[in-house]
C-alpha cells in the first residue's frame, strides 16, 4: 500500500512514515519544510528514511494545486494521512490569517486532490483544542465544539466540517482523529515537554504559566501512531475519534517528573495565564476502543522517562 503523508518530516509525520515503512508500505513524504521551527531537525527526522526503497522525499507546499496534479500523475496513492498543518494555539493568535491560508486553504486542496484520485482512506489529524474550555470531562466527540479559544482550533474544527461535506459529497472514507498533546522522541522543540526538559538542562529558568494546576491529558507518540494506523486501516465513512490516554497530570506534577529524570531542579518564573489556554484536556476514548481497538500503553511516568533518554542521548544534534 502506498501512502501520501502530508507535513511526513515534522515530528508524527516522521514518526509514522517509520512505523508505514517497517510494516510493508511505500510513503510518500510531502514536506515543505517552513521555518515555524528549523527545518533542519525536520531533516534530521527523515534522514534514515531518505535511504530507504519504499520512501519518496517530496518537498512543496499543500496549497500548491499544481504540485497535487504533479503528485497524482507520477505516484499510485492508496490511503492518505493528513498531518500537515501550521500547529500551535499561541502562535496562531498572533498570525492568525497564516494559520487560516495553510491549515484551511491547504486542507481543502488535499480534499480535492481526494476528490481526484478517490483514495480507500484519508485519516485527517485535528486537534483536542477543539474542545475549548469544556466543563464536562473527559471530553467526548459528541461534545458541542461550537466555541473555539484560538485560530488554530477554528481552523481544526472547520477542516473537520469541510471533511465531512466531501465526504457527504464525494463519498470519500475520512476519519478526523483528535490527539490530546502528543510528546516522545522528536517533539517539536517549542512544545513544553521538550522546551522544559532542555531549559532544565542548561539551568534556565523555565516559564510556568498560570499556578501550575492546569491540566494535560499527554498522549505518547508511540500510542498516537498506533491510533493513526489503526485509524487509517479501518474505513469508516466518516467518523471523529478522541486520541490520547486517558489520563491527565498537572503541570507541576509534570515539570517534577522531568526534574526527576533529569536529576536537575527547575528555576520556574511564574507567568500569567495566556490566552488560548484551556484549564484542562481530559479524552474519553470509549469510541477509540470500540471502533479501532485503540489500548493505548505509555503512561506519563513511562514516557518522560523515554522522552528525555532520547534528549540526553541526542541534544548535541537538536537545535533549540
Amino acid at each position: 500500500m502506498n501512502v501520501l503523508v502530508t507535513g511526513g518530516a515534522g515530528f508524527i509525520g516522521s514518526t509514522l512514515a517509520d512505523r508505514l515503512m517497517a510494516r510493508g508500505d511505500g510513503v510518500i513524504c510531502l514536506d515543505s519544510f517552513d521555518d515555524f521551527y528549523a527545518p533542519s531537525i525536520k531533516r534530521r527526522n527523515i534522514r534514515d528514511a531518505g535511504g530507504h526503497p519504499r520512501f519518496v522525499l517530496v518537498e512543496g507546499d499543500i496549497r500548491d494545486p499544481d504540485l497535487m496534479k504533479d503528485l497524482a500523475r507520477k505516484y499510485r496513492i492508496d490511503v492518505i494521512i493528513h498531518s500537515a498543518a501550521r500547529a500551535g494555539v499561541r502562535p496562531s493568535i498572533q498570525n492568525p490569517l497564516l494559520y487560516e491560508d495553510v491549515n484551511i486553504k491547504g486542507t481543502m486542496n488535499i480534499l480535492e486532490f481526494a476528490r481526484s484520485i478517490k483514495p480507500q482512506n484519508l485519516v485527517f489529524l485535528s486537534s483536542s483544542s477543539v474542545y475549548g474550555v469544556n466543563k464536562k470531562v473527559p471530553f467526548s466527540e459528541t461534545d458541542p465544539v461550537d466555541h473555539p479559544i484560538s485560530p488554530y482550533a477554528a481552523t481544526k474544527k472547520a477542516c473537520e466540517l469541510l471533511c465531512y461535506t466531501y465526504h457527504h459529497l464525494y463519498g470519500l472514507n475520512i476519519t478526523c482523529v483528535r490527539p490530546f498533546t502528543v510528546y516522545g522522541p522528536r517533539q517539536r522543540p517549542e512544545m513544553a515537554i521538550h522546551k522544559f526538559t532542555h531549559m532544565i538542562d542548561l539551568g534556565e529558568p523555565i516559564p510556568m504559566y498560570g499556578d501550575g494546576s492546569s491540566k494535560r491529558d499527554y498522549t505518547y507518540i508511540d500510542d498516537l501512531a498506533e491510533g493513526i494506523l489503526l485509524a487509517l486501516d479501518r474505513p469508516l465513512g466518516y467518523a471523529v475519534i478522541n486520541l490520547g490516554e486517558e489520563a491527565t497530570i498537572t503541570l507541576r506534577d509534570l515539570i517534577a517528573l522531568i526534574e526527576k529524570n533529569l536529576g536537575r531542579d527547575a528555576t520556574i518564573r511564574k507567568m500569567p495565564d495566556q490566552p488560548g489556554d484551556v484549564p484542562i484536556t481530559f479524552a474519553d476514548i470509549t469510541r477509540a476502543r470500540e471502533l479501532l481497538g485503540y489500548d493505548p500503553k505509555v503512561k506519563i511516568e513511562e514516557g518522560i522517562s523515554r522522552f528525555v533518554q532520547w534528549y540526553l542521548e541526542n541534544k548535541t544534534e537538536l537545535v533549540s
